[in-house]
């Protein structure tokens, strides 16, 4: 029940689908490399992907990208200012041209009291993405690369697979680039491993396709 990025919320929980928000209801645009809030920025709302891909990130104290999460259209990003979080500890910019769903606290929580199954969604989202954070940051403190990697597949194919004679089809929406600062690595030191999960017939890859053969 904790995999609940399959579940398009775009098309539960935004105002446009409830009468009494449909006429004060707009969406947002943003370009490609625009920020959409900044670290520090006050947490007044969150937003739905209606369109394109939004990447947060955090930034460490000698200006590294340290990427925590691509998001596509139909999930929810900022939700911890629903739990009372006063700024941003994160960025979030638009990865392509997004259209963006913004949501104030307010209005969420009028939904939200008017919808008890609306109420158990976000809750959950948010227990899950917690929960998702903390087994990454375990992999990156002590696994190794190809460990991590394997990790990252695996979530993968939990979220989004279907499965064609005994093998496991992924639909993903991640570059190598993106893979590779998911799982703390460099994309040549990924397209090594990649290429090794390749020759032991564990996996195929292609652009937005991975294959699992073989369980390991």
């Amino acid at each position: 029940m904790w995999y609940l990025e399959s579940i398009n919320l775009f098309d539960i929980i935004c105002p446009h689908r409830f009468k009494e928000f449909k006429q004060t209801h707009t969406f947002k645009e943003y370009k490609k490399g625009e920020f959409i809030y900044l670290h520090h920025d006050l947490s007044t709302r969150l937003y739905l992907i209606a369109k394109g891909k939004v990447k947060l990130v955090q930034y460490t104290n000698e200006g590294d990208e340290v990427l925590k999460a691509i998001l596509s259209r139909g999930e929810v990003f900022g939700e911890m200012a629903l739990l009372g979080e006063e700024k941003r500890n994160e960025v979030a910019l638009a990865a392509d041209t997004v259209s963006l769903c913004p949501i104030s606290i307010e209005d969420l929580q009028e939904m939200m009291r008017k919808n008890r199954d609306l109420s158990l969604h976000i809750y959950k989202i948010i227990g899950w993405r917690i929960k998702k954070l903390e087994r990454r940051l375990e992999l990156l403190f002590f696994k190794d690369a190809k460990t991590r990697l394997l990790a990252f597949i695996k979530d993968l194919a939990h979220e989004n697979s279907t499965i064609q004679n005994n093998q496991t089809i992924i639909k993903h929406h991640y570059t190598q680039q993106d893979i590779a600062n998911l799982i703390a690595t460099s994309r040549p030191t990924l397209n090594i491993l990649l290429n090794e999960l390749k020759e032991d017939g564990i996996i195929e890859f292609n652009r937005g396709e991975i294959i699992i053969k073989k369980d390991w």
